[in-house]
Parts: C-alpha cells; sequence; structure tokens
C-alpha cells in the first residue's frame, strides 16, 4: 500500500503533504471553517449547510481530491466522537418544552456517515464507504480494510481519515491509499 497525498487539519492549519496551504489567527473551528473555504476557492455552496464534522472531513478531503475524477475512489473514515458534537446541538434544539423546534437541518447530520455521503456527492464515488467509530486512531485497521477493498477490485484508490470533532477541539488526519 502506497499513501500518495496525505492532509493534516489541527491548530487552524491545514497541511497538505508537509506544506501549509491554509493557516488563520482564529481558534474557532466554525470562523476557521469559513476562512478556509473562502481562501481557498473551493466553491461549493452546500458546505456551508454541512455541520462542523462534515465541513473537518470536507476540507481535508476536498486537499486531496480537488476537481480530478475520484469516482472510484472509496471511502474509509473513523473518529472517537462520533456526530456527538451536532448530536448535542440536537438535542439543545429539542430540550425546552416552550421553546420545542426541533431542526430537521442539524438532524440529518446526526450520524457520523453524514460527512463521507457529502464528499461522495461533489465527486460523484459510487464506490465502498464507511465510517467507524474506534477509541483512538487505528492506521493498522483502516490501512487493512482499505486493502481489502481494492484487492477485491472495487475501488482504484482509497481516501482513508481520522476525523475527530468535539466542540472546538478538532483534528483531521486524511490520505489516500493505491496497491
Amino acid at each position: 500500500m502506497t499513501k500518495t497525498d496525505i492532509c493534516t487539519i489541527e491548530n487552524s492549519k491545514i497541511i497538505l503533504n508537509n506544506e501549509i496551504v491554509f493557516e488563520s489567527q482564529t481558534e474557532n473551528f466554525s470562523d476557521f471553517a469559513k476562512e478556509a473555504y473562502k481562501c481557498l476557492e473551493l466553491n461549493y455552496p452546500k458546505f456551508h449547510k454541512m455541520d462542523n464534522l462534515s465541513k473537518l472531513a470536507f476540507l481535508a478531503s476536498e486537499m486531496i481530491l480537488k476537481n480530478d475524477d475520484h469516482s472510484k475512489t472509496a471511502l474509509v473514515f473513523a473518529n472517537k466522537s462520533s456526530s456527538l458534537d451536532t448530536d448535542f446541538k440536537y438535542q439543545e434544539s429539542i430540550n425546552s418544552q416552550e421553546n420545542y423546534f426541533p431542526s430537521p437541518a442539524v438532524f440529518v447530520y446526526t450520524l457520523p456517515n453524514i460527512c463521507v455521503g457529502e464528499i461522495s456527492i461533489k465527486h460523484k464515488i459510487q464506490t465502498e464507504n464507511a465510517f467507524f467509530v474506534l477509541d483512538e486512531f487505528d492506521e493498522e485497521f483502516l490501512t487493512q480494510y482499505s486493502e481489502q477493498i481494492l484487492q477485491s477490485g472495487k475501488a482504484e484508490k482509497v481516501l482513508c481519515g481520522w476525523v475527530e470533532l468535539y466542540k472546538e477541539n478538532y483534528t483531521a488526519f486524511v490520505y489516500l491509499l493505491t496497491l
């Protein structure tokens, strides 16, 4: 297995293959994501409706996938907190009996695999995808799983990644694998 590209996002920086491609002074993830989207000229209006986990996964993936044809690329992602950040926001929208307004726009993001769905839609990916919830980043597990996908012929490449976001703590480590 060969890693061809690696993107990390943390501490208000986006790093692609060991080069900083975007850096911000803001510590707030939501503001950081908006600044990165604008500066990197990503031009995908649906980005603004995404939850923060999807934005994190999308930004990291976009650095690697860009506008190339990745329709035969599988997606294998993992994190520890699942969609807990969004789950709490949704719970807040239903907590008050007097001000009960459950939001379908928030509810749609209460599953962590939605972020791979957003990437799939953008890049017209119709191969395998998986999102695992693990105690910690397990590169060996993700690589073995990806290798099975590649050997089966279901995909030509696999975009793997750890995309963890809870409140203002976030990190992404996303990489492209080939045989």
